[in-house]
């Protein structure tokens, strides 16, 4: 069986006619994004361009420069 409820107030509210009896474990599952249907470019711009004389790889290279794994080679 599957309900449909809403969060109120940080807590899930089902319909009336949704009986569980306590101890029933549950999965909530978010049908709509929490962000209000934001680009990742929207939710994140305010950080477009804060880093500065980054290597010219980098974003190819990430991983090396961030966890020292190897480079990956330019093919």
């Amino acid at each position: 069986m599957t309900y449909l409820g809403k969060v109120t107030q940080g807590v899930v509210v089902l319909p009336p006619d949704a009986v569980l009896p306590d101890g029933t474990e549950v999965r909530i599952e978010p049908l709509k994004t929490t962000e209000g249907g934001k680009t990742f470019y929207e939710r994140y711009s305010e950080f477009v361009g804060v880093c500065h004389d980054l290597p010219e790889d980098f974003a190819e290279n990430h991983d090396h420069y961030i966890h020292g794994t190897p480079k990956r080679s330019r093919e």
